[in-house]
């Protein structure tokens, strides 16, 4: 294994920077040429089936069948035109990645002669086996069948192999009996949601408004290192992280890597990646050095919320496929390395109306100050009411690791919205009980109408934060850096649509009930949300203990493991929230926890397995090898009469080494036991919880003496690739 080290140490010693060659130097050239969008929907179609197909994407109805085989024509042509030989339903499954099957558009015809055939049909619907996707019980194994359904609303795309390409098409996915087996069916039903509640609670202030947009600009953070040591480490291959590894002497306290100058081969790498990703329509603008060694960044500008989600799948899969070119390999997990930042996926979310306003930035008027306030506090109040649902969204064992840890967000869900505006809603909160007397000027008195001044130079930032706002949008920086973002944004888009449509019922119920005036009515019902929802927001530091003591007096949830983190899915609440509101049904829902318990299992196990693999074949027989020249050392200087200081030394040396190798075959030993004990708990769970507390709970004690032994054995003798050589070899 030694050996395997120092290969594959060689193999990046002989690595050099790949050459990149770009379609143009201006980007806007070949921006989005691998994309059926507009441009290209326009060349192939007639001008009414491009209309009636450019409404239907935005209204969400149905296509109908001649329409279908319009557009499927139109769309063969142009991916042939572009190469490509096969086409496939592009979803995503409840595993949190995508998933294909490619058929080709080679068929025979009756008589046996070949041709190129892509029917409306297989353009709408196929039917993929769904037996082997999770599905929480909603399917059993013997039935297969699941449907993939067109989703109009995000363009069909061409993807390039090595050797062929291939037209995907975006779907959902859904069981023969109608349940939501995958992330973007409740997406796309919250963001209707969404808009159906947002859209009466701007015509207070906006009678043009008949549509809002959830658009969502999503920062990608991750980790690069070099495939062959990649390679040599299995823990890492197996379960994406490092389960071993002392920390280096040079980690992240010098803070010199944060937006230092890009290393050659992760440039070269980044302008690739950048290339694909923009030929496919996805508009990256932005890559930089992040905080912690080999740790980079890239992000998008805004799009709708639906067409980011699904660029953010694709842009993982760029990058890993991009990434293989120049003998990277993509580390996505949320803590790959232990002692320096994890990775995140920051989720840049705000409204916009149909008129061209963001609805969560400030006008410049007294007016569209008061609609800002209005979306700004019910999604405060929404986020407080909900705290416990919106952990829940951003769990997993990957992300257990980072919340809480290196500059990422505690597991304590608050809202930070800086010093200005918290001055705002403490003058709304002051003024509570205060009547308006006739002639007062309710925006001045209230200081309404110098928001915009106020967040003129308002660029505070608080990392420690999970639910930060920015200036003109929320960032929702709890979300980790594998997820699936469709499943957090459904959850607040959720939350946030239900409580503006309890907003707009109480408002009217003062203005209707009461006789009172329409923008008194608002101001009411917005100082009582400022009022109910204070102990949500938090602008200190996170990361400290006094915060954990403040959040439990202040009643906030501090859930820091995923099992108990997703109970919050059966309560009844919850259940009615989502049936209320047609996002998940009770079935669905609860699929959907038994779905992330058996993920969760799934992967504590792995790394058990691989754990104790690496500890006892490869860390023990190391050291006790090691250990064995030490002692024949000794002994040899004991017959030569040379019994020193140095030799005493050696023996505490050898006397140390036995007691980390005992400690992690024991361990291990009782771990592998505590697991079998786990795998016949039937209820998930209670088998969950079981490997969060007894299971996972000695992985610390094994990593602690590996970690040590790592010091003690000869360099040339350690089996595994080290933390210095991982982090800094690019």
């Amino acid at each position: 294994m030694a050996t395997l080290r120092f290969k594959a140490l060689d193999l990046v010693s002989q690595r050099k920077t790949a050459d990149v060659t770009l379609p143009s130097q201006n980007i806007t050239h070949y921006y989005g040429e691998n994309v059926f969008g507009l441009e290209a929907m326009r060349a192939t179609m007639s001008s009414d089936n491009y209309k009636r197909l450019r409404r239907i994407s935005n209204s969400g109805d149905k296509v109908d069948r001649n329409l279908a085989d319009a557009v499927a024509a139109a769309m063969k042509s142009w991916a042939m035109s572009k190469g490509a030989t096969h086409y496939t339903h592009w979803f995503q499954p409840l595993t949190g990645t995508t998933a294909e099957k490619h058929d080709s558009f080679f068929d025979l015809t009756s008589e046996g002669d070949a041709i190129e055939a892509f029917k409306g049909s297989a353009l709408v619907q196929q039917e993929p086996d769904a037996s082997s996707f999770p599905s929480g019980g909603i399917r059993n194994t013997f039935e297969a069948r699941g449907y993939t359904a067109w989703d109009p609303s995000s363009p069909a795309f061409v993807i390039e192999g090595i050797n062929s390409k291939t037209l995907c098409i975006p779907t959902i996915f859904v069981s023969y009996t109608g349940e939501a087996l995958d992330y973007k069916t409740p997406l796309l039903k919250s963001l209707k949601l969404l808009n159906d509640a947002a859209v009466p609670v701007c015509q207070f202030f906006d009678k043009d408004v008949n549509k809002v947009t959830t658009t969502l600009g999503i920062e990608q953070e991750y980790f690069l290192v070099d495939k062959a040591l990649y390679a040599a480490r299995p823990d890492l291959m197996m379960t994406g992280r490092t389960l071993f590894g002392h920390a280096p002497a040079k980690g992240q306290q010098l803070e010199d890597h944060y937006f230092g100058s890009i290393p050659s081969r992760v440039h070269a790498f980044m302008v690739d990646f950048e290339k694909a990703a923009h030929r496919l329509g996805i508009p990256l603008r932005t890559r930089h050095n992040e905080v912690a060694p080999g740790q980079f960044e890239c992000a998008p500008t805004f799009e709708d919320a639906s067409l980011a989600a699904d660029h953010n799948q694709l842009l993982m899969d760029i990058m890993d496929r991009v990434a293989d070119r120049h003998g990277f390999k993509v580390l996505l997990h949320e803590k790959p390395f232990k002692g320096v930042n994890g990775s995140g996926k920051h989720n840049n979310w705000a409204m916009s109306t149909n008129t061209g306003v963001n609805l969560l930035g400030p006008g410049k008027k007294p007016k569209e100050n008061l609609q800002f306030l209005t979306f700004f506090i019910n999604t405060i109040k929404a986020v407080h009411k909900h705290a416990d649902l919106l952990r829940a969204s951003i769990a997993s064992a990957s992300n257990d690791h980072r919340l809480g840890a290196n500059e990422a967000p505690p597991a304590i869900m608050s809202v930070f919205v800086g010093q200005q505006l918290t001055a705002v809603l403490d003058e709304l909160e002051r003024t509570a009980k205060v009547p308006m007397e006739k002639g007062d000027n309710m925006y001045l008195k209230l200081g309404i109408d110098r928001i915009p001044e106020v967040l003129l130079d308002n660029t505070d930032r608080n990392r420690t934060s999970p639910f930060a706002f920015t200036g003109n949008k929320f960032e929702f920086r709890a979300v980790g850096s594998s997820a699936n973002v469709s499943n957090p944004m459904t959850v607040l888009n959720t939350i946030v649509a239900d409580q503006l449509m309890d907003f707009r019922k109480e408002v009217d119920q003062l203005i209707d009930g009461d006789g009172m005036k329409k923008e008194i009515a608002i101001i009411q019902v917005l100082r009582e949300y400022v009022v109910e929802s204070k102990a949500v927001r938090f602008e200190g530091n996170g990361y400290s203990q006094e915060w954990e003591d403040e959040a439990e007096r202040r009643g906030l949830s501090n859930v820091k493991t995923t099992p108990r983190a997703l109970d919050v899915y059966h309560r009844e609440e919850v259940k009615e929230l989502f049936s209320r509101t047609g996002i998940l049904t009770e079935v669905e829902l609860n699929a959907r926890h038994e779905i992330l318990l058996e993920e969760y299992i799934k992967k504590i196990q792995i790394e058990a397995r691989v754990l104790g693999d690496l500890a006892v074949n490869h860390v023990i027989p190391t050291a006790i090898a090691y250990q064995n020249k030490l002692i024949n050392n000794v002994r040899g200087l004991k017959e030569l009469g040379l019994e020193d200081e140095f030799t005493r030394t050696t023996i505490d040396s050898i006397k140390k080494m036995s007691q980390h190798i005992t400690t992690i075959q024991k361990n291990v030993d009782e771990m592998v036991e505590e697991r079998k004990v786990a795998n016949k708990i039937d209820d998930a769970r209670e088998r969950a919880i079981y490997y969060q507390e007894k299971v996972f709970a000695y992985f610390d004690t094994i990593r602690y003496s590996v970690d040590k032994l790592e010091l003690m054995v000869d360099d040339e003798d350690w089996p595994l690739v080290k933390y210095r050589e991982l982090m800094f070899n690019r």
